[in-house]
């Protein structure tokens, strides 16, 4: 990790992770879940394999986290919180894709199409409450208006790949993943091959992006 960087708010002060590429073609905004931050699996991985690839990726602490809650608050102060560190992204003059796991993912679907996002990347898209498949959230995902990749684990009980609407976007499934990207052990995959899975799809799609 290069630095961190706090910035101000109107939903209070945010942290920015940065890990930089050394020659970067792209900028990658990761915001987590409402159950967790920034040492998710997932989230980790892409910031220690996609910087030697030419992203820079940047871990975004919402005011919450930084502030020691352990609650998330509600959607549209999550989304105020990343509209208000977007410009800081924005600095190095790079295409921005705007992503994040679970409820960062959603944030990253509302807010894309108005902050100039180049893409969206949502891993563990929280389609709907487990056992809920009534309270879909497609909308969120099918409104994002740009390029957008879907990173599912195969068992995720906030939706499983096979329940995901068509519409344009793209969606790669880790087998047998729950919604952190855990596999069971008879499954016989290392947390680093399923990782990997997960690294390379992702680094797959940046490349695509023009």
């Amino acid at each position: 990790m290069d630095h961190v960087v706090t910035v101000e708010t109107d939903a209070g002060a945010a942290r920015l992770h940065w890990h930089r590429a050394r020659n970067p073609r792209t900028v990658l905004a990761l915001g987590h879940g409402a159950g967790g931050g920034i040492e998710a699996r997932d989230l980790q991985a892409l910031a220690r394999t996609l910087p030697p690839e030419g992203v820079t990726v940047v871990l975004v602490e919402q005011p919450w986290r930084v502030a020691g809650k352990k609650l998330a608050p509600a959607p549209k102060t999550l989304d105020l919180a990343w509209r208000g560190l977007w410009p800081e992204l924005r600095g190095p003059g790079l295409p921005v894709v705007a992503g994040g796991r679970s409820a960062g993912a959603r944030v990253a679907c509302r807010t894309a199409r108005d902050l100039g996002a180049r893409a969206v990347l949502a891993l563990s898209f929280p389609l709907h409450p487990p056992g809920r498949p009534e309270k879909s959230r497609r909308d969120e995902l099918l409104g994002a208006g740009v390029d957008t990749l879907v990173v599912q684990g195969g068992n995720d009980p906030f939706g499983k790949p096979e329940e995901f609407p068509g519409g344009d976007f793209a969606l790669a499934e880790v087998p047998h993943a729950d919604h952190g990207f855990k596999v069971p052990g008879r499954a016989g995959r290392t947390e680093e091959e399923v990782l990997g899975v997960l690294t390379d799809a992702v680094l797959e799609w940046t490349r695509s992006l023009r």
